[in-house]
């Protein structure tokens, strides 16, 4: 009598274990808040176009004229252009051009960079926000009111003007061609070479010291891309020529694009005419994010 009372004791001890092992088991298995961890989503570019046929050669004899002027087969070579040396084509890829005429010289490059973000917590076009950021940010804007910084503007310049007047002098008056509210009055060709000049070089495009036309200031523009910004700079070394280049930079999606476009006067008194510079870079720049919109 005593063995079957050890048994049913026996039995019990058995379906409780069984009972316990199981409800314990089945959390540290299930996991269920990393089950519902999704991935950031892909960006919506997968590979990157050829920059140097990306370029119409329509357009590039409005951006170098002096090509117009060689004889056929240099023609060819100059809007060929020069493909960036690269190691990888599917993340970043680029191409460069360069005309000679006799009173200047014209140089155009362009940038492709696709961002990818090996974070599966962030996505292409986060990331791509992020190195678009920080490239606004090294332009000394960060807002669509922002202006150029005095400090990066000190560290652009390769001498200093001989009567610098403002902190926005170095950059040499940038902005979006369709906001131009003076777009009917001259530009910087208005130095005449002589004393004059030298103030002006410090960012005026209408001839007269310290009267900066704003519309043409570096700044954010909101009608290119998903963000964009233009950048105008003048540099000089000396009293060696002078050089304007207008960089616009706009991000499509997980794309930055960069076009850079470069004025070099053959006389050093003689300063690039910004707006000219900003219209046909600003005009590229449209043609080439209408490529990655079709």
């Amino acid at each position: 009598m005593a063995y079957v009372p050890g048994t049913a004791l026996l039995a019990a001890l058995v379906v409780g274990c069984s009972a316990s092992t199981g409800t314990g088991s089945s959390a540290p298995d299930s996991k269920p808040g990393e089950a519902t961890v999704a991935a950031a989503a892909p960006g919506k570019y997968r590979t990157l176009p050829d920059p140097c046929r990306a370029v119409a050669t329509s357009a590039l004899k409005d951006l170098l004229p002096g090509a117009a002027e060689l004889p056929e087969d240099q023609q060819k070579k100059v809007y060929e252009g020069t493909a960036t040396v690269t190691y990888n084509t599917d993340r970043r890829v680029g191409c460069h051009w360069k005309s000679e005429a006799p009173d200047s010289s014209r140089t155009l490059f362009v940038d492709f960079e696709r961002v990818v973000s090996y974070d599966p917590s962030v996505s292409d076009d986060d990331r791509a926000r992020e190195v678009y950021a920080k490239k606004e940010t090294a332009a000394g804007l960060s807002s669509p009111s922002a202006t150029p910084s005095s400090t990066k503007d000190a560290e652009k310049q390769t001498s200093p003007a001989p009567d610098s007047t403002s902190d926005s002098a170095s950059h040499a008056l940038s902005g979006p061609a369709s906001e131009d509210k003076n777009a009917d009055e001259p530009a910087g060709e208005s130095a005449d070479g002589n004393g004059s000049a030298g103030s002006d070089t410090d960012g005026g495009t209408n001839g007269s010291a310290g009267s900066a036309d704003e519309s043409l200031l570096p700044r954010t523009l909101d009608d290119l891309g998903d963000s964009a910004f233009l950048d105008d700079l003048l540099t000089r070394a000396g009293s060696t020529a002078q050089n304007r280049t207008v960089s616009v930079v706009f991000r499509t999606s997980n794309v930055i694009v960069t076009v850079e476009y470069t004025e070099q006067p053959t006389v050093s008194t003689v300063l690039p005419d910004s707006k000219e510079l900003q219209d046909k870079a600003q005009s590229l720049a449209r043609k080439l994010v209408d490529q990655f919109s079709e």
